[in-house]
């Protein structure tokens, strides 16, 4: 890495203070290697796993190029999933608060057309969203691309999978040809490079190897026979005992079925798949991430722009068959310093994937057999939260510390007792100990937030 130092880039002084408050100290190494060509203007195709601050190497640079007194969409980022987006949409409002009156604007599905509509029409200078959604503003006129910049597509590959194809060529359609385009993907197969000459001009290609230290995550494979496979699973908890988990399925009823025998077995787990409406699927994120949900037990889709800060271990429930989907599950555990573990359940006819995820990280994987796990009767795992949903949020101007300092206040608890707070446009959730909960409920039952009523109640 030439330099990673944010100062070393061509952006305005206060850009970079705000970088500073913002605990952003050195550049990652995507930052590094994109930013320099994204803030020339050029088109960028780039290989980054979820969590490598791929958010902001395309945030900082589309921010740059904003003109704040043209009230016209001027950048557009494309998710393949709602939850992606907020992230997105949450951390791009971070990286823009070093400027005065920058507009984002959120589209995405499970959610109504009509305030989305009275958004755009305010104006809105970058507008993050779904390809279903954002192809529904666009037939209907009420959102209009043709000042547009900066365009990005988040995980494309994702998006291919989940078959946008065609309507991501419809909603590029709509923008300019003198654009900048910023592809990213966590695997590059031949449909993103097909996808890269089609819509990009010269793009510099930029790769950060997503491969794990095993100093980080120790990855450990248990041959099981398929009858087994579900108490060879209980026996990894009961044996590895992680905080937390996710563990990873191939389908949506598998996923039921495995959280359905997880909580039977007094483990703490929720089942987050494509079958889900918004709510739940919010819901259930929502629960995993403020530590009121255990395990959380997904397919990669659904899984897809989930970013755990603390996540102990990944287990697959069954292997994936390409070992970059391997590689890209396990690299949610072992962030930011801390080690992780990757478990994985096989049986012996699959045991060519196994050789096929040793032969891509250039390693034997270590195998063992179920036996050797310590099997407790009397295990559970709970989480050590829960949560409650407010009916107030983001359009209700409810902030985090609004809901906080009613709770600490009048409510009478404890910060120690109070955990993450989610404000949603028309909700907010808020994490807390168990033995806080019935005192939050009295207090909000009878008092106020904000000088107004609030309807509280616990999520199950």
């Amino acid at each position: 890495m030439a330099n990673d130092n944010f100062s070393s880039l061509s952006i305005s002084p206060a850009q970079i203070a705000n970088l500073e408050s913002l605990g952003y100290k050195k550049m990652t190494p995507i930052q590094a290697q994109s930013l320099p060509h994204v803030l020339k203007g050029k088109d960028l195709i780039a290989k980054a796993k979820t969590g490598s601050g791929k958010t902001a190497a395309f945030g900082i640079g589309l921010l740059n190029n904003i003109n704040p007194r043209f009230f016209g969409v001027q950048a557009l980022v494309i998710c393949p999933t709602r939850e992606l987006a907020d992230q997105v949409g949450k951390e791009l409002r971070r990286l823009a608060r070093f400027t005065q009156n920058i507009k984002l604007v959120l589209l995405c599905g499970g959610k109504p057309l009509g305030p989305q509509i009275g958004s755009l029409e305010h104006g809105a200078h970058i507008v993050v969203g779904t390809p279903g959604r954002l192809q529904d503003h666009l037939r209907k006129g009420t959102l209009v691309l043709e000042g547009l910049k900066t365009l990005v597509l988040d995980e494309a590959d994702r998006m291919l999978d989940m078959g946008f194809s065609d309507v991501m060529d419809d909603i590029i359609a709509y923008t300019p040809e003198r654009r900048q385009t910023l592809l990213f993907s966590a695997t590059y197969p031949d449909t993103i490079e097909k996808m890269s000459r089609s819509i990009q001009r010269k793009p510099v290609s930029v790769t950060v190897e997503a491969e794990h230290s095993s100093s980080v995550i120790e990855q450990l494979f248990y041959e099981v026979k398929k009858h087994e496979r579900n108490n060879s699973l209980l026996g990894l908890f009961e044996h590895y005992q992680p905080d937390n988990a996710i563990v990873f399925c191939h389908t949506k009823i598998q996923c039921d079925e495995v959280a359905d025998f997880l909580r039977g077995h007094q483990i703490d787990a929720l089942a987050i798949h494509g079958d889900l409406d918004q709510r739940e699927r919010d819901q259930v994120l929502v629960r995993f991430a403020n530590n009121s949900c255990a395990v959380l037990v997904a397919t990669d889709v659904a899984a897809r722009g989930l970013d755990i800060k603390s996540l102990k271990a990944v287990i697959n429930y069954e292997l994936p068959r390409d070992p970059e989907i391997y590689t890209h599950r396990i690299g949610r555990t072992g962030r930011a310093g801390e080690k992780g573990i990757a478990l994985s359940l096989f049986t012996q006819s699959e045991q060519f994937r196994v050789n096929a995820i040793g032969d891509y990280q250039k390693k034997p994987s270590i195998c063992d057999v179920p036996e050797s796990l310590d099997r407790l009767s009397s295990y559970t795992l709970h989480a050590p939260m829960v949560t409650i949903q407010l009916d107030s949020g983001r359009k209700n101007k409810l902030r985090p510390g609004d809901i906080l300092g009613a709770l600490t206040g009048e409510a009478g608890l404890s910060g120690s007792q109070i955990g993450k707070i989610d404000i949603f446009d028309m909700s907010s959730y808020v994490a807390l100990e168990s033995s806080a909960v019935r005192q939050a409920l009295n207090y909000l039952a009878q008092g106020k937030v904000k000088g107004r009523s609030i309807r509280a109640r616990k999520i199950k």
